[in-house]
């Protein structure tokens, strides 16, 4: 599903003109960046968690030359769906 979809679909079930919809989901979609990039977690009823997690850095071998290389330390997203998503998916 794309932004543009999600856009369509609040639109045509709660009402809003698709701008009102579209500055709703694009401010939802900026508010979910900003909580993320503090490094917070957003916990979603029913939906699941996303958390940002710290990746130490590491050695890695270039696959092709089997060179040893130093991968950098990064921070990644993890998604974690609630067990109401998991039963709903696996119903």
């Amino acid at each position: 599903m794309t932004k543009a979809e999600i856009v369509e679909s609040v639109y045509e079930r709660v009402g809003f003109s698709k701008k009102e919809a579209a500055d709703i989901v694009e401010m939802i979609f900026d508010l979910m960046k900003e909580i993320l990039e503090r490094g917070e977690k957003i916990k979603i009823s029913g939906f699941g968690n996303f958390a940002v997690k710290e990746k130490k850095a590491r050695k890695g071998r270039n696959p092709q030359t089997g060179e040893e290389i130093e991968i950098a330390p990064r921070r990644v997203l993890t998604f974690r769906p609630s067990q109401t998503l998991k039963k709903l998916l696996n119903a």
